[in-house]
């Protein structure tokens, strides 16, 4: 691993620490009275509160100026500025704590705790006179530098490689980004509370499944050694809840993780968060009713008003949402009218638009496609597709009143779907027939149709009342209620290609090259960092770099001869 120069420099300031008899990480607790956002947000200068606090946190600047010196400390709550007067941290005659320890071995990103009072400074900004300091941890990585000037962000850490990657940085130095994880829980917690309060039960189905149900996709496959059998990292949780209905809850709920082995973008990660529930004497009409009300009350929640800025969007999420079949959208956007089209005369207009269809699909793939090329970007105000093809939705029950269809909705808003609920299929010989449709299409090559699941067929034949369900993509949620375009900027931690990390040669492999060990961190600083990247150096270039390394690192040895250098790189 090759140091940076900051970095060895904290290592050294570590160690210096320790030779002061000082724990760079001590393990006692540290009992914290306050934090920042509270004093900001009552501190009274007449009252005089806060004369006693003990606040923790990360430092995030100095400004040191001789005998007294400001800081910034920041906690979970935000951050507040700290004052450090020499003579009050260091009564008597030793200085070390205040001239050595704070001014020389203290860094940005370091955590510390203080003891002090607050007071109002004569610029007018509500600080924290400290009395006594303590290290909690030292930080031996350098935060990145982000400046504020005028209302202007500089060195923002704002690569998403480096932010998706190293998220705790990112959550240091970016307070935004903070705010959008504390929204997302905000929004879990309101749904909870709604469902707790009409009684529904949350519950915990199986991540590992024998048999991949409850939605149309490629899963992740794994083998248990014990059983000698594989299993599956669930796609849905949806045949689990529905054997709790028959079981004999009225509702139960679960916001869980699921796995799909598919693509990835800006609105699909191969792990995410669902929320599905399920309500026993229920159909689809109820369910969009509901479904207002919970959307309504999340962005009131967040927000304080129903209407949330969704890129140049203004989402009204205050209901009635309108209602529009899937084949009246295909329609009013395509001018196709899928209901008076064959299979084949389907694929032929799909062609015609260029879209990337084949033999293997089916007619409601075909509808499905269509739709995604047609229609989804034009639905930006929350708009409910309903009545799909019985193909569409092997899961769902038959339409009470129109052939061919089934009782199922879609929620789009911004584009995007963001739910999707059913009146359930309870007829236990008809969802066994859907199965076996299923089979046949995974016969023509379909991938994510479904499986049989003889067990779920068991459960409805013991009887599963009137339900309906719904599932709840909150990672896209959260995006459209926080604003984001991204489905990473709503996940702590996204799924990405493994890191690249550079090939490093360990310094025993330099010293057999010949290169003295005082001229190895020389090398590393310009680059070299492998024996190949060596033997491929110019010579004279190598020579000549070596000159000005040696002077800016300090290098006290004598410069080594061309010949020298040629002999490393030769050798």
């Amino acid at each position: 691993m090759v140091l940076s120069e900051q970095e060895q420099l904290r290592r050294q300031k570590r160690l210096d620490l320790m030779a002061l008899g000082i724990d760079p990480y001590p393990a006692e607790a540290y009992p914290v009275s306050v934090y920042a956002k509270d004093i900001l947000s009552t501190y009274s200068a007449e009252e005089a509160n806060f004369q006693d606090v003990t606040l923790a946190g990360r430092l995030m600047g100095f400004r040191i100026m001789g005998n007294a010196s400001f800081a910034e400390l920041q906690d979970a709550s935000g951050r507040i500025q700290l004052y450090f007067r020499r003579d009050d941290l260091c009564p008597g005659e030793d200085k070390t704590l205040y001239n050595i320890v704070f001014k020389k071995l203290l860094d940005i990103g370091d955590i510390i705790g203080v003891k002090g009072y607050v007071f109002t400074t004569q610029m007018g900004e509500i600080s924290v006179h400290v009395r006594e300091f303590t290290l909690l941890s030292k930080a031996l990585k350098p935060l990145p530098v982000v400046k504020e000037a005028e209302g202007q962000t500089y060195d923002a850490f704002s690569d998403p490689e480096m932010r998706y990657r190293q998220r705790y940085v990112d959550l240091i130095v970016n307070p935004s980004v903070k705010d959008i994880f504390i929204k997302r829980a905000k929004i879990i917690s309101t749904m909870r509370s709604m469902f707790d309060e009409r009684g529904w039960l949350e519950v915990e189905t199986p991540v590992l499944q024998a048999i991949h149900g409850g939605a149309s996709a490629r899963p992740f496959k794994t083998h248990h050694n014990t059983l000698d059998m594989p299993l599956y990292l669930r796609i849905a949780n949806e045949l689990y809840l529905k054997r709790l209905i028959v079981g004999g809850f009225d509702g139960v709920y679960e916001f869980g993780k699921m796995f799909r082995n598919e693509g990835m973008d800006r609105t699909h990660n191969p792990e995410f968060t669902s929320l599905e529930f399920y309500v026993a004497y229920k159909d689809y009409h109820w369910m969009m009713d509901l479904t207002e009300k919970i959307f309504e009350k999340v962005a009131q929640t967040l927000h304080q008003h129903t209407q949330v800025m969704v890129g140049e969007n203004a989402i009204e999420f205050a209901g009635p949402y309108p209602k529009l079949s899937i084949s009246e959208a295909i329609l009013k956007y395509s001018g196709v009218d899928v209901d008076a089209l064959t299979e084949d005369a389907l694929r032929a207009k799909c062609l015609e638009f260029g879209m990337e269809v084949d033999e293997q699909m089916g007619k409601g793939k075909l509808i499905d496609e269509l739709f995604g090329e047609k229609v989804e970007a034009n639905l930006i105000q929350p708009t409910f597709i309903i009545d799909y093809p019985v193909e569409m939705s092997p899961l769902t029950k038959k339409h009470r009143s129109k052939e061919g269809l089934v009782e199922r909705f879609e929620l789009f808003v911004n584009g995007k779907e963001i739910a999707n609920a059913y009146s359930e299929l309870n007829d236990p010989i008809d969802q066994k027939e859907r199965f076996e449709d299923q089979l046949r299409l995974a016969e023509k090559g379909d991938d994510e149709a479904m499986v049989m699941d003889h067990d779920f067929i068991r459960s409805l034949e013991y009887a599963m009342p009137p339900t309906s369900g719904i599932g709840i993509g909150i990672d896209r949620l959260t995006m459209l209620m926080t604003n984001q375009a991204s489905i990473q900027e709503v996940l702590f931690f996204p799924q990405m290609r493994p890191e690249v990390l550079k090939e490093v040669s360990s310094d025993s492999d330099f010293v057999q090259a010949g290169v003295a060990e005082h001229w190895i961190p020389a090398l590393q600083k310009m680059g070299i960092l492998t024996l190949e990247a060596l033997k491929a150096a110019n010579p004279n270039k190598l020579f000549n770099d070596l000159g000005g390394m040696r002077k800016k690192l300090k290098i006290e040895a004598a410069m080594p001869s061309k010949d020298e250098v040629i002999a490393w790189i030769e050798s």
